[in-house]
């Protein structure tokens, strides 16, 4: 018990050398103890620590209020305390009661042995303490499940507007492409590398024909040597380049694409003189 702050002993009896008994029993241990000498007054002594009391030792016979109703208040009100009872060998089978109404640890006959009661009384107090611990840990544990529970409904949360935001980002982008698609020009984009990454469905039938892609390919083998000049840049911001496939004569243009003031690619548009393609 020394890792605990001083035990609190409340002993019960009418008896006063029983009570003095008691208090040279514990002479020599870590206890504060507590008397009183009748069930009344022992609940008034119970009310006043701020701490509560461990351990209540309480006569099963007293006048007024007996050991029975004493320690059935006591369980009522103060249920955390180990609850004993001294009893002469009369009052074994009457002890019973006690036993179920107070919710009784144990019960020690009159005389005791003082070495029998010394062990109990410390094996009671064993079990407060790991009871005391196991409200703590249980305690603990719900606050944990609570503090998971709350992160789980955030987490569930964010995935669910993180996951509206990438389907919402998914569909724009299919429009992106239907949109491309449906355009009246030729779009190709490729990395610094001039490797191409993007191009629309008119470019595709413009540069390399139905059921071929550009995407993947460099553009140096992959579209006419005309535009490799326009892409490196030469031509942006200049006239735009001429060029004639199929007998269709085309407008080329093409632009640096820029994030973060860094070239990430080129874009170059193809437009028809006219719209047969």
């Amino acid at each position: 018990m020394i890792d605990h702050d001083p035990v609190k002993i409340l002993c019960v009896d009418d008896e006063k050398n029983v009570l003095r008994a008691l208090e040279r029993l514990f002479m020599d241990d870590d206890y504060e103890i507590l008397t009183a000498t009748n069930g009344a007054e022992a609940l008034v002594v119970l009310g006043e620590q701020k701490g509560g009391v461990q351990l209540v030792i309480s006569d099963y016979r007293m006048p007024g209020m007996d050991g029975v109703e004493f320690l059935k208040q006591v369980n009522e009100r103060w249920p955390a305390s180990i609850r004993i009872v001294l009893s002469g060998y009369a009052d074994t089978a009457s002890v019973v009661d006690a036993i179920n109404e107070g919710q009784i640890y144990k019960f020690i006959p009159k005389p005791w042995n003082d070495d029998e009661l010394k062990g109990t009384i410390a094996k009671a107090l064993e079990v407060y303490f790991l009871r005391q611990r196991n409200e703590r840990l249980s305690d603990e544990l719900m606050e944990a499940y609570l503090r998971l529970e709350a992160i789980n409904s955030n987490l569930e949360e964010e995935v669910r507007s993180r996951t509206e935001i990438l389907s919402f980002q998914n569909t724009l982008m299919q429009f992106a492409h239907q949109v491309m698609d449906a355009l009246p020009v030729a779009v190709v984009g490729c990395d610094t590398s001039g490797l191409i990454v993007l191009a629309n469905r008119m470019a595709h039938r413009l540069f390399v024909g139905e059921g071929s892609t550009l995407l993947g390919k460099d553009t140096n083998s992959a579209l006419p040597g005309e535009t490799h000049a326009l892409l490196a840049g030469l031509g942006e911001g200049g006239q735009p380049l001429p060029l004639v496939v199929a007998g269709v004569r085309y407008q080329c243009l093409a632009s640096r694409l820029v994030t973060d003031r860094q070239q990430e690619g080129m874009i170059m548009v193809a437009v028809p003189e006219t719209h047969d393609a």
